[in-house]
């Protein structure tokens, strides 16, 4: 069940991805008009018409903007302090840890996977029952957070390059559409304008359309960035937090 904060959320994303698409397609259909007006009169294009002429580009365009809008709900699921922090279950995890009943401890954790669960159960691994090592646990959580951290930030990574790639796929619409330009000139001179234009606007519909996938692509990736990087640092304070107190609670049984 979607929360009421998650559906405004969406809700969000949809309504700036929406406004990007219009905003651009009007733009495109008003270059498109101003062409054509040359030599007739101008008639509007559905979203359908401005695909169809945007040629073979607006394919890989399409999808560009189809994993990116996935890529962003995505996101705002899955990068929450609350779902990879789980900071309820490692105070429970710390109790037991520090009266010593470490596989009571392991077993929470690997009931409530998380990040930070699975790091502290790497730690608790390396505990034995006669000997507890303080630097082979601190050891074991710091290559877990490794793995573990590094996981979610990928799908965040995907952004950027969709930011970096929908810009040079409209371009390459862009020379496509010239170059037709261009062959129809050497082919039949000045005198065919119609066909200009709509070489014309195949190159401006697929720039406008990279711009329009890319920009908003770009900003939630370094939103996520940034969002994802508070995160890793409270992990990595309070798996500080939960060594400490597993440590000095061993040594105080030692003492």
């Amino acid at each position: 069940m979607i929360s009421p904060k998650k559906k405004i959320i969406l809700s969000i994303v949809a309504a700036i991805f929406c406004s990007f698409l219009f905003v651009g397609t009007a733009y495109s259909q008003e270059v498109e008009e101003v062409v054509e007006e040359t030599v007739t009169e101008s008639s509007g294009r559905s979203l359908m018409d401005m695909i169809r002429v945007g040629g073979l580009t607006m394919y890989p365009l399409g999808l560009l903007s189809i994993g990116a809008l996935g890529l962003i709900v995505y996101n705002f699921i899955t990068v929450r302090p609350k779902k990879l922090l789980n900071v309820d279950m490692i105070e429970e995890v710390g109790s037991k840890a520090n009266a010593f009943e470490i596989e009571e401890a392991r077993r929470i954790c690997q009931e409530n996977p998380s990040p930070l669960t699975n790091i502290v159960d790497a730690g608790l691994e390396r505990v034995a029952m006669d000997h507890v090592d303080a630097d082979a646990i601190e050891k074991a959580m710091e290559e877990a957070s490794v793995e573990e951290l590094s996981g979610p930030f990928v799908y965040i990574n995907y952004l950027s390059v969709i930011a970096s790639l929908s810009p040079m796929v409209g371009l390459l619409g862009t020379v496509s559409g010239m170059v037709k330009a261009f062959n129809v000139i050497a082919a039949q001179g000045v005198g065919q304008p119609t066909a200009l234009a709509n070489n014309i606007s195949e190159a401006l519909i697929t720039t406008a359309t990279g711009m329009i996938i890319g920009i908003p692509a770009m900003f939630f990736y370094f939103y996520f960035k940034n969002k994802y990087g508070k995160i890793t640092s409270s992990v990595s304070r309070i798996i500080g937090d939960f060594h400490h107190e597993f440590v000095t609670a061993v040594r105080r049984s030692q003492s």
